[in-house]
């Protein structure tokens, strides 16, 4: 009954977050995804204004309930001189109506994801961008899940973002413990590179699993919903509520 109890009360612990969100109204449970924004954020750097090569990763809440525990990611480049982003990413209901996955478009890579705003989450520049953006196409058209989505444990969006990273380790993309499905690893493998490239990771199914690295610090994952502590830039890491530094 202990260990009953005790597992209990670390469910709880790690649904505080996520719950937290939604009480305290940061979350909405409620909305029509046609109506939800996807205007221009205006944080990606222009094209016309920057002539050097650039790779960006971004994140933005999930749509309705799944904000409160996890991000939507996705990866934008534009080569050198080139006139518009391209944004990767995985999208769900591609799969769901019989098509790949992955989505590629042109355009504003920093749209809102419908009522979410973005963030980035690291941003490459100049020839290290050059070299990274030829392993990324590379990486994209090896993801071995472009016909497989789930939201959770995964794959799903941030599973492909992580698989993504792992290539191209000096982005140094730190994502965040609310990028459920970024521990789902590819095949039978449970040992990999962290998606930042500083340390290495053991994880089962994407639902039970540890990583230590110099970006991301220590992370436990249960179930998807992660917690650790990042030591480098003195920050908790939380299920739901993300990366809070201190």
């Amino acid at each position: 009954m202990k260990h009953v109890r005790n597992l209990m009360i670390l469910i709880v612990l790690l649904l505080a977050g996520p719950f937290s969100l939604v009480a305290c109204g940061e979350v909405s449970l409620e909305g029509d995804w046609s109506q939800a924004s996807r205007d221009v954020a205006g944080i990606a750097p222009d094209p016309a204004s920057h002539p050097e090569a650039i790779v960006q990763v971004y994140a933005a809440r999930a749509f309705k309930w799944r904000g409160a525990f996890a991000v939507h990611t996705w990866i934008a480049l534009k080569p050198a001189h080139g006139s518009a982003f391209t944004t990767y990413e995985v999208m769900g209901w591609n799969v769901y109506h019989g098509g790949n996955a992955i989505d590629i478009n042109e355009g504003a890579p920093d749209r809102y994801w419908y009522g979410s705003e973005p963030r980035i989450l690291a941003d490459l520049r100049g020839k290290p961008a050059e070299a990274a953006i030829t392993r990324i196409r590379q990486a994209v058209a090896e993801y071995p899940y472009a016909r497989e989505y789930r939201t959770w444990p995964g794959p799903n969006s941030n599973t492909f973002t992580a698989f993504i990273l792992r290539r191209v380790p000096e982005l140094k993309a730190d994502l965040p413990p609310t990028a459920i499905g970024k521990d789902y690893l590819p095949g039978p493998s449970f040992v990999a590179r962290t998606p930042s490239g500083g340390g290495f990771q053991l994880s089962a199914f994407g639902l039970l699993g540890i990583l230590v690295s110099a970006e991301e610090g220590v992370e436990i994952n249960l179930l998807g919903l992660s917690a650790g502590v990042d030591f480098a830039d003195l920050a908790l890491r939380l299920p739901g509520l993300g990366r809070l530094g201190l």
